[in-house]
């Protein structure tokens, strides 16, 4: 359920898009006329439209992947540590190792990395989890930082759109002599507008899913890290 949740966002977000394209288009409806968002989208332009377009569909790949690959990481089985527990306690360290394998969650790749120091000093031991749950966590965090670059390049774009338009505005103004007319001008206006547009919804589904799958990297390096206190803990103990 959390995880639906934290995607209403993102969709929401889409939502905008499309609520916020579908009514510019019928604000610029002429008499007798209609404007679908196709056709809107086209006044923006093919040399701002599609690198935006291009940011939207990776913006949206890396959202859901990376959605569903902090959602099995942050999978926190209590159970799990208690049968690791046992297991070192009644020294069966094999199984213990075999019960990691089975698993294949950054959680179980750590601990498993400590079993194999078994043996060592304990700092040598938590320096090995530390290694593996910070290699874990930066496989976590693979094109995060697109999407972040994204968020902030789209409105940047969107915004160079903008300027074109009104370069395009002046230029047919000055090109016009007598024939002044707002007909004349609405491709330039058009372009200015819509790429303003495009630019923000991008940027804000961007930034969105970017804090979204920030947050949920945070709370995997939080188990993470209770769980490798826990496993110290667990040979800090005497034995029986």
């Amino acid at each position: 359920m959390s995880g639906i949740l934290l995607f209403l966002p993102v969709s929401e977000a889409v939502t905008a898009a499309h609520d916020s394209l579908t009514s510019a288009a019928a604000g610029v409806q002429g008499v007798g006329q209609e404007m679908s968002v196709w056709d809107l989208t086209l006044k923006g332009g093919f040399l701002i439209m599609v690198p935006l377009a291009i940011f939207s569909v990776l913006a949206i790949y890396i959202f859901v992947e990376r959605f569903m690959a902090t959602q099995k990481a942050s999978k926190d089985d209590s159970n799990f540590m208690e049968n690791i527990k046992d297991l070192i306690h009644d020294g069966k360290i094999d199984s213990a190792k075999d019960l990691c394998k089975s698993r294949e969650t950054p959680l179980a790749k750590m601990i498993e990395k400590g079993l194999s120091r078994l043996g060592r000093p304990l700092p040598d031991i938590n320096q090995a989890i530390e290694t593996v749950g910070k290699l874990e966590v930066s496989k976590l965090e693979k094109n995060v930082t697109l999407l972040a670059t994204i968020s902030g390049a789209s409105p940047m774009l969107g915004f160079l759109g903008t300027v074109t338009g009104m370069v395009r505005v002046f230029f047919d103004m000055a090109n016009s002599g007598n024939n002044l007319n707002i007909a004349l001008l609405s491709n330039g206006m058009y372009q200015a507008m819509v790429t303003t547009v495009a630019g923000l919804i991008v940027g804000i589904m961007g930034f969105v899913a970017y804090n979204i799958i920030v947050a949920r990297i945070e709370k995997v390096v939080f188990i993470l890290e209770a769980r490798a206190t826990e496993f110290m803990d667990l040979l800090h103990e005497p034995v029986k």
